[in-house]
């Protein structure tokens, strides 16, 4: 009948039948966690597996058993439980308001030092109020001695300080991230590397390491913000200036490495020279973007008929083009000798450079385009606007049949290497097809199948 009387019974009571079911409660919901791949899954284990067992035992120690606080084993248990919750303190706050950060916040851009400052901060003061309160140590003589020593090392140090400072509130601002490319110190390198001390440039000739506060104290260009290309190319004086500048303006929009939401603009310079200005996400893409520019505007300028360094194209003989006529348009189109002989005339070879696109989407092709050597690759935007891949066409296959309909293309195409192809006009097509209903049938089966497949992808569905 004492034990009803006493405040341990219901102490050891509480303790046996809370700690079973608070362990049940936290194992849910760390499962819970796990599922959702949250971040404080970690935080909900250790509060399970050690908080709360260190918490029990405590209990029942001081409150069941009434053992004094001031003993030694309380005080060693108290001092556990008071690291794992400074732990846990620690390990919550940074997945919870840093680890959880959106990419562009102040929480983000926050330098790694001023982090592992405020968790030591955080740190001391948790020492400091479990050395007070479960040993009993004056800790206000600790204090006022480390703010004195502080005091002398920072008058001692203060310009060594003050530019390890200003290189932190350079890193808080974060004018570079890594991969951005710098132009410092007559130095243009990639950001490999920062920490609080420097920052790592790979440049040319090896890693260059920077001091923050050499940084800060200097001006530098981030060649990774609006960076821009400027490709000069030169025409033949007698084409038409804005004809030109649409053609390279055109082939620069094309370009994989241009910067999404940006619009290329070439204007002539003077003397057949024109600039065009074409805006990349990185310097480390000008190269392949130069490269790449200057070979489709070889192809492009002697398909539209201009003189790209005073070149003519030479390439569409008599020779080619019957050739072309005879072994690949003659089969597809049932055509006569008489009508090859016809079409002699209106007909043309082209060449296209890998990777050019050789129809758009939503274009009405002007005429028909026959694949002599190479291929391309049909292509739909699905929903999301990402390009999905229909078929591939190879010699003896043709493209613009819309053009017959005057409609619009569903799919575009690009050539996946070196075309030659055969573009024969609307106008003359028509007169030739017009007299083989047959053919025109198959042109609709054609139309409607490819069609069909770009419905498809754009779907998300597998195209067979």
């Amino acid at each position: 009948m004492n034990a009803f009387h006493s405040s341990w019974f219901y102490w050891a009571i509480g303790v046996a039948l809370g700690f079973p079911v608070a362990l049940i409660l936290l194992t849910e919901l760390h499962h819970a966690l796990l599922r959702r791949h949250n971040r404080l899954a970690r935080q909900v284990s250790l509060l399970r597996n050690a908080v709360l067992p260190l918490v029990a035992l405590l209990l029942l120690v001081v409150k069941a058993a009434q053992v004094p606080s001031g003993d030694a084993t309380v005080r060693i248990l108290s001092t556990v439980f008071g690291f794992l919750v400074l732990v846990l303190l620690l390990s919550g706050l940074n997945a919870t308001v840093f680890e959880s950060a959106p990419q562009d916040s102040w929480r983000k851009r926050l330098p790694t030092i001023f982090l592992d400052v405020a968790r030591f901060a955080l740190i001391g003061v948790g020492l400091a109020i479990i050395l007070s309160v479960i040993w009993g140590v004056r800790v206000g003589g600790v204090f006022t001695a480390l703010g004195v020593t502080s005091v002398v090392l920072g008058l001692m140090l203060q310009n060594s300080v003050g530019q390890i400072v200003s290189g932190l509130f350079m890193l808080f601002e974060q004018p570079f991230r890594i991969d951005d490319w710098l132009d410092a110190s007559d130095e243009r390198g990639r950001v490999v590397e920062v920490n609080w001390r420097a920052v790592h440039i790979q440049t040319s000739s090896g890693i260059r390491v920077m001091p923050n506060s050499t940084l800060a104290s200097t001006s530098f260009t981030n060649l990774s913000r609006h960076h821009r290309l400027t490709v000069k190319t030169t025409f033949s004086l007698a084409d038409p200036p804005d004809r030109v500048c649409e053609l390279l303006t055109r082939v620069a929009a094309q370009l994989p490495q241009l910067r999404a939401g940006s619009v290329p603009r070439s204007v002539p310079v003077g003397a057949g020279e024109y600039a065009t200005t074409i805006a990349l996400y990185s310097p480390a893409d000008d190269g392949d973007a130069r490269s790449m520019f200057l070979r489709w505007i070889w192809y492009a300028a002697r398909r539209a008929e201009l003189h790209l360094d005073g070149a003519d194209d030479d390439y569409s003989t008599r020779e080619r083009v019957a050739d072309a006529l005879r072994t690949v348009v003659a089969p597809a189109l049932r055509l006569t000798v008489a009508d090859q002989q016809a079409l002699q005339s209106c007909a043309r070879i082209v060449l296209y450079g890998a990777g050019e696109i050789v129809e758009y989407v939503g274009q009405v092709p002007a005429g028909m385009t026959f694949l002599v050597a190479g291929r391309v690759r049909l292509t739909a935007t699905a929903g999301d606007g990402s390009v999905v891949p229909i078929t591939i066409l190879e010699e003896g296959s043709f493209l613009g049949l819309t053009a017959l309909t005057r409609q619009p293309n569903m799919a575009g195409a690009y050539a996946l290497d070196e075309v030659t192809a055969l573009e024969i006009d609307r106008e003359h097509l028509e007169r030739l097809v017009m007299r083989e209903p047959v053919l025109l049938q198959d042109f609709g089966h054609i139309i409607d199948e490819r069609q069909s497949k770009v419905r498809a992808a754009a779907r998300g569905e597998r195209v067979g």
